[in-house]
């Protein structure tokens, strides 16, 4: 299997283009190993425009008479058994070093008439080579949104020469965002995709499913029109060249969902501190709009070094990372960095929430953890077989009621402990006893989950954070760590603190403290979460 590529586009191997069709190649080698692949690049090939002498027809029979080296390259072509074409699209049409190429194809046909039986014009030569079980797939980009009806000549022409339906395309609006680093991961999907559509052409065809996902945009019409029109950095009212932080301010803009508007309009303000430079992003029901000057109070103000900005975006740094680093600070309103990706991440990956990793199962709930100790805690407060069987039998049917739910790794261990707990108080009648080892069991829970990558807080607030992606956030980390530890030191004290009320005979003293510890901690840990990741973000956690 020889594989022929052709890069026509005149930037080389910087093309975007090209790296869709080196992604269909490499999903293509993954199912047929064997195959090699022969690249072409014709910026850096010599191909003269095609002369209309004939020569190639009647002096020198199947051979063009020009000197240079499209006769080498037309070996290649005739030899292979699928060729890639490789290109942008250039008004409307292939760019002209590979009109070129396609026109100094004449050599490779016989001079005679011949009929067309496929309807496409009105006729044709015979082929010299028999070529009929070449195989031909069409890979292209394009500056607009979308690449409906922008390919209607290039198709045409193809027609022509490859056959009518004798081709697969895979045609690409929004082509230069495949340089946007900052978009990388929606274009890595779509990467993705020509992997796929290269493994199932290497099988037979691309499917219609995969042709479908292919042909969604990467991003919303409006957002892609707005981000371009600012990439060029020039002011659409004056014509003039504006700012690079502004033009990057712009396109930063155009990112916002507006289907994340939750009734409250916002002030982003950006204060590039190397530059001095200030802008300020609107975020309303309608959409966002930038203001070059500062006009309004700012909600949520970012202090950044406009090169470090640019790094974060461009995923070269961890913005989370940074700031905890305390790189940059932001001020006002954290809730629009906590939920970053919401307001400028694309309406698609906002409708689809964040999962559980096993299929079809829910997020974990903490409730589900914290009804074992109080079904133990109920039952051992009864005092009475009944009430501790009837908690014992609560907590073993509790994995069942929610079975539609995944279970961590500590509702697994609540659920052995607070059972145990329950034997010990059922087949001892140390009712007593049982209830003063839980507290300090229930504090050993949130300690030592401490010593883990995941503190038993985290392991169920994180669905709120982006799932996993969340445990690498260092300011999210902190806090729960925090947190785990707060809550197993209070666990612990209560525990050290249950034996001596019990033995002064003022139990019902100790479950006023506990229940009010625990709704102190309640409202602390409410409180925390959100102050101290704005506390970091101020730059005031030296």
């Amino acid at each position: 299997m020889n594989i022929l590529l052709i890069n026509g586009s005149p930037k080389g191997r910087a093309s975007n283009s090209l790296r869709l069709a080196e992604a269909f190649l490499e999903g293509y080698t993954s199912a047929v190993p064997e195959a090699k692949i022969e690249q072409i690049d014709l910026k850096g090939k010599r191909v003269e425009p095609c002369r209309g002498c004939f020569g190639c027809w009647c002096k020198t029979p199947g051979r063009c008479i020009i000197d240079d080296d499209m006769p080498a390259l037309l070996e290649k072509r005739i030899r292979a058994d699928l060729v890639v074409w490789s290109f942008p699209l250039y008004f409307f049409n292939v760019p002209g070093p590979l009109k070129n190429f396609i026109d100094r194809q004449l050599p490779m046909a016989l001079p005679f008439m011949a009929e067309n039986t496929d309807g496409t014009g009105s006729g044709s030569h015979p082929m010299r080579y028999d070529m009929e079980g070449q195989h031909h797939v069409l890979i292209s980009t394009c500056g607009f949104y979308s690449a409906e009806k922008n390919y209607d000549s290039v198709c045409s022409m193809f027609d022509h020469f490859c056959g009518k339906g004798k081709y697969e395309t895979i045609f690409c609006g929004q082509g230069e965002l495949f340089h946007v680093k900052e978009l990388s991961q929606r274009t890595d999907e779509y990467l993705s995709l020509c992997r796929r559509a290269g493994q199932e052409f290497a099988a037979g065809k691309i499917s219609s499913e995969t042709k479908a996902e292919l042909a969604r945009l990467l991003l919303p019409k409006q957002v892609f029109e707005t981000m371009a029109d600012a990439s060029w950095g020039v002011d659409r009212e004056t014509g003039e060249k504006e700012s690079g932080a502004l033009s990057f301010t712009r396109q930063m803009a155009a990112l916002y969902n507006k289907a994340s508007y939750d009734g409250q309009d916002r002030v982003l303000e950006m204060h590039y501190t190397d530059l001095g430079e200030t802008y300020q992003i609107l975020l309303e029901r309608e959409g966002s709009r930038v203001l070059p000057r500062p006009e309004k109070p700012f909600t949520t103000r970012i202090e950044t070094p406009f090169t470090l900005w640019q790094q974060i975006a461009a995923g070269e740094i961890r913005g989370d990372a940074a700031l905890m680093e305390q790189k940059y600070r932001v001020k006002g309103d954290f809730s629009l960095m906590i939920h970053w990706d919401r307001f400028f991440g694309s309406a698609e990956a906002e409708e689809e929430p964040v999962r559980a990793e096993k299929p079809g199962k829910k997020p974990p709930r903490l409730l589900f953890l914290l009804l074992s100790w109080m079904a133990l805690w109920i039952g051992l407060s009864i005092a009475s077989p009944t009430g501790v069987a009837t908690a014992l039998a609560f907590i073993l049917l509790l994995p069942v009621l929610t079975i539609r739910f995944e279970r961590t790794v500590y509702d697994t261990l609540s659920s052995a402990i607070t059972a145990l707990l329950c034997c010990l108080a059922l087949f001892t009648g140390k009712t007593g006893l049982a209830l003063c080892l839980s507290y300090p069991a229930f504090g050993l829970l949130w300690l030592l989950s401490c010593c883990t990558r995941e503190p038993l807080c985290a392991a169920y607030v994180k669905y709120g954070y982006g799932g996993d992606r969340a445990l690498s956030n260092p300011i999210f980390m902190r806090t729960n760590y925090i947190l785990a530890a707060g809550w197993g030191i209070l666990y612990l004290l209560i525990g050290a603190a249950m034996p001596l009320l019990q033995r002064a005979g003022r139990m019902g003293l100790g479950q006023i403290l506990i229940y009010g510890l625990t709704a102190l901690m309640g409202l602390f840990t409410a409180w925390f979460q959100n102050w101290y990741p704005a506390h970091v973000a101020r730059g005031t956690d030296r």
